[in-house]
């Protein structure tokens, strides 16, 4: 397991939390003209970065008055995107977003860009020609590089290295939502039936009764649970990590850690069902005869979901057996993903029958981020779902 530890945003969005400390990123003019990014770290409170944060974009700005040329000159496309990308944005974002990233800039609009190309040389009518290129080999390429280029100049008119987004004057690209598959109740029973019978009956039980990610599900340890309270407590994801190498799309080092929830309000406490929780005895039975059965060899990290040695599942084994199941049924092929979907929607199509039940509360008892009127930052246990329970154990109760 990786020894890094939570990592997340200060509530002034400028200052981050990792290793123990508070840290921040900051810009220096290199001698050539070039935006260097940095990160500084090791201070004991956000405040106390957030301060240093202002004064190193003081000197920044002090940097850029001594040149008295406009910067963008001595800048080319690439060498602007390479920059910002490898320097600032992919040490802010997911290991797997980085990736597709790489991907986007590497393998899809650098093979379409002149080398010498200046940044503030680019045109709408040249960065259209682009897209169409892309849009016609790769589905939506277009269209989230588009996007991504649109951020990139963006922050390049922040640092004053351009006046202009010339992105904004390119022919949008859309990018059709896809449909999310969801069976019907007849359909469901007959996928629980035969779930049941598997070894991943209990996560798929928690991603429909509770909604919950595959990493959290994948993350979940007995010390979660609440069993005198029926309550779970959700505080950890499990996520895709490596090393990419610089300037490419090439990865090493890939494997599976712990990480902090996908935003603050995936931090979060559920009751849980009573179905669920029979499940999670008969779990916890398992793991102890594997104990015994593997003694020294048993790696105990306390994981709810695990081998029969202990180790971490891979990430794609959940949604595997998902579609096993649905496969060998002739059900239409769903998801995790697609099991929270239905969690939400049974909740909505009966919350109308239970009093304080809405789409808030529902977005909360998801872990979305967008019910910050709804809960405390970091939510409360919520106590007016007994009844949707008690619909739920009704509705997805297997009989024999």
């Amino acid at each position: 397991m990786s020894k890094r530890g939570p990592i997340y945003r200060g509530k002034n969005g400028i200052s981050f939390y990792e290793y123990s400390s508070w840290a921040h990123r900051y810009k220096i003019v290199g001698s050539n003209g070039e935006i260097i990014y940095k990160k500084k770290k090791g201070y004991k409170t956000e405040e106390e970065s957030d301060t240093a944060y202002f004064e190193h974009e003081k000197e920044f700005e002090e940097q850029l008055k001594k040149h008295n040329d406009p910067i963008s000159k001595d800048i080319s496309f690439k060498d602007y995107i390479i920059s910002w990308f490898e320097d600032n944005y992919s040490s802010r974002i997911a290991f797997s977003t980085e990736v597709v990233c790489s991907y986007m800039i590497y393998d899809l609009l650098f093979p379409n860009v002149d080398y010498d190309l200046k940044l503030n040389l680019v045109t709408s009518a040249y960065l259209d020609e682009i897209f169409s290129k892309i849009s016609k080999t790769v589905e939506y390429g277009a269209y989230a590089i588009r996007n991504l280029l649109i951020q990139i100049f963006n922050e390049a008119i922040k640092n004053k290295i351009i006046t202009t987004n010339v992105v904004l004057d390119t022919k949008p690209y859309h990018r059709t939502k896809p449909k999310i598959k969801i069976l019907n109740t007849k359909q469901l029973k007959k996928f629980l039936s035969v779930a049941q019978e598997s070894n991943w009956y209990l996560e798929i039980l928690l991603a429909l009764f509770c909604g919950l990610r595959k990493g959290e599900i994948l993350a979940l340890k007995f010390s979660d649970f609440d069993l005198e309270h029926k309550i779970l407590r959700i505080e950890r994801q499990l996520v895709r990590s490596g090393k990419r190498k610089r300037g490419t799309t090439s990865t090493s080092e890939n494997r599976v850690i712990e990480h902090y929830p996908k935003t603050s309000n995936s931090v979060r406490t559920l009751r849980v069902p009573d179905l669920i929780l029979e499940e999670l005895y008969k779990r916890k039975e398992l793991v102890e005869i594997n104990k015994k059965l593997f003694k020294e060899k048993y790696k105990d990290n306390d994981y709810v979901s695990c081998s029969e040695t202990g180790q971490l599942h891979c990430l794609t084994s959940l949604n595997a057996n998902i579609t096993k199941i649905c496969k060998n049924l002739g059900l239409p092929h769903i998801t995790v993903h697609a099991c929270r979907h239905m969690c939400a929607t049974i909740l909505l199509e009966n919350s109308s029958s239970y009093v304080g039940e809405n789409l808030a509360k529902i977005s909360a008892f998801l872990g979305h981020s967008s019910v910050h009127t709804t809960f405390k930052y970091y939510c409360e246990v919520m106590d007016d779902n007994k009844k949707i329970l008690s619909f739920m154990n009704d509705l997805f109760m297997v009989t024999a």
